[in-house]
């Protein structure tokens, strides 16, 4: 037998034992794998509104992932502080906060008190627009790979973009290695940033160039079903909506302007049309950059804002929401009817969540007999630095930060020569003393673990990260929010945590309801092992039971 022969023979039997290899896991070959990932967001989703509203649905939005693919009705995050960005740095790395370092949106550096953005970077900005200090422009902050990146790594040829009308949205899907693109409220325009690339390809400048946002301009947003369709939900114009009201139709713009400015373009986020705008931006994505269309496969993210936006300002319990939410499924009906053309309903993975779901209005509780309430931060903070200065004599020893976090003022602290450790254990007892609040830990006791077990520790344990979290890291009472909008989110309760997940791709994916419990952290595994690929290093999920 000549060498040749000899070699050929060993090759086609270590083939066979990497396929065996494969199917024992469940990892599909190479040649099996979808040649794209249209990875979906809806900000702000919670399952219960997928589920109270299934019968409105049209045939092949929400639906076909509903009655043609698996999904989960108990879909979970499991930290603390459920809030946009920690939610779209997980779901791609397979990571909680504690691994990621995304924590909130926002939160102060340790050591000056500074605010800090989750994806801010002044090395970078964006490209032909003005750049704030304080704007998203890389992933600098974030402290572990994506999907996408574990991809690129693999074969750079793989394309990653992702898509949303926020730039954390796009941002931290993308991961390092991929590509964002973020509407500008501004300009009504797609944005990316020099993190990126120096300048936009011809496709994203052809597709800005033909202002496609401005066709909403003074156009109105009206229902999509007749009146009797929303007896489920809450009539427009609650009380608790205030001054400024909300219901619909809604103009897009004011009778006062003369043309499209940036009043009109950051108030199409609050409606549907920015969200069809990000769809239009995808599908131009698909052709410009050929997604989907060799054997190496991509991933599309789409993280669509608006229901977000909807949700803070009329509740995700309003007319408003309801009917958001069914201009969304048929957006969806129409995009995934363009991505059957497009690429092909054989060759792409769908795969639809949500980075956290939105809890009632305090008044939605307390008109269902429930305890619930809002509260100021900046008031129950100078409460705490007022019992913190008459127990050690100096003050503001703490600062509110925007992750239900508690600030040790280190430079204060150093001054005074105050113990770290008695000053942090006393604003959590006097955080305790207030009215909505259900737990507090400390620092140390979330380094040590030496809590573990008590109420919603482990929550807050995988919500903290030592580098960038607070000092004193606390939950409210179920009902209680504070924050200056109608309705938020942020807990770890279920009306924030359960979250869709969903499914759909016919040659991956069987059709089927599970309802053992899942993770978030559950997708990414999911997805590598439908790309033959190993996990994101840093993910602690592992691959759902898909039917």
């Amino acid at each position: 037998m000549t060498l040749r022969r000899l070699l050929a023979r060993l090759s086609a039997f270590l083939l066979v034992l990497l396929l065996a290899a494969c199917a024992s896991v469940g990892t599909p070959p190479p040649e099996a794998r979808p040649r794209l990932v249209v990875f979906l967001v809806v900000d702000g989703l919670p399952q219960r509104q997928v589920l109270a509203y299934r019968d409105q649905l049209a045939p092949d939005g929400f639906a076909r992932f509903l009655d043609k693919g698996a999904w989960f009705s108990q879909a979970n995050y499991a930290h603390a502080f459920t809030v946009t960005a920690a939610g779209h740095a997980t779901m791609l790395t397979g990571a909680y906060p504690h691994r990621t370092g995304i924590v909130a949106n926002e939160w102060r550096d340790l050591q000056t008190g500074a605010e800090v953005y989750n994806t801010g970077d002044t090395a970078h900005r964006y490209i032909g627009h003005n750049t704030n200090p304080l704007d998203g422009t890389s992933p600098r902050n974030l402290k572990a790979d994506t999907v996408g990146d574990v991809l690129r790594q693999a074969d750079p040829r793989a394309k990653v973009i992702a898509i949303s009308g926020k730039d954390r949205g796009a941002i931290l899907p993308a991961g390092h290695r991929g590509t964002a693109y973020m509407y500008m409220g501004s300009t009504g325009r797609f944005a990316s940033t020099t993190y990126y690339m120096q300048q936009h390809p011809a496709w994203v400048e052809a597709f800005n160039a033909a202002r496609p946002a401005d066709r909403w301009f003074k156009q109105e947003w009206k229902p999509l079903l007749p009146e009797a369709a929303y007896a489920r939900s809450l009539p427009d114009n609650q009380p608790w909506y205030g001054r400024a009201g909300g219901k619909l139709p809604m103009m897009m713009g004011t009778q006062a302007d003369d043309a499209p400015g940036p009043g009109y373009y950051t108030g199409l986020l609050r409606s549907p049309f920015a969200d069809e705008l990000s769809l239009e931006f995808a599908r131009a994505a698909i052709r410009g950059e050929q997604l989907g269309q060799d054997e190496v496969p991509d991933i599309l993210s789409v993280s669509l804002s608006g229901h977000d936006y909807v949700n803070h300002a009329y509740s995700a319990e309003s007319r408003m929401s309801q009917d958001h939410f069914l201009q969304l499924d048929r957006m969806l009906q129409s995009f995934f009817r363009d991505l059957d053309q497009m690429v092909g309903p054989g060759r792409y993975v769908a795969v639809l969540t949500a980075d956290h779901g939105f809890m009632p209005a305090p008044e939605v509780f307390k008109a269902q007999g429930q305890d619930g309430g809002r509260l100021n931060t900046g008031q129950f903070v100078g409460r705490v630095n007022a019992q913190l200065e008459s127990a050690f004599g100096a003050a503001p020893l703490v600062f509110g930060s925007p992750g239900s976090a508690l600030v040790v003022n280190r430079k204060l602290l150093a001054e005074k020569r105050l113990d770290f450790d008695a000053v942090a254990e006393r604003a959590r007892a006097a955080l305790l003393q207030e009215p909505g609040l259900a737990a507090a830990y400390t620092r140390r006791e979330l380094e040590s673990r030496s809590r573990a077990g008590a109420p919603f520790f482990e929550a807050i344990e995988k919500t903290w990260h030592k580098d960038v979290a607070g000092d004193v890291q606390y939950v409210l009472k179920p009902g209680y929010m504070a924050s200056s909008n109608n309705a938020t989110h942020g807990s770890p309760y279920p009306y924030d945590t359960n979250v869709p997940i969903l499914f759909w791709g016919p040659p991956w994916v069987k059709p089927g309801r599970v309802d053992s419990r899942v993770e978030v952290v559950d997708i990414a595994p999911t997805l590598a092992r439908m790309l033959a690929l190993p996990p994101p290093p840093a993910a602690e999920g592992r691959p759902l039971p898909l039917p």
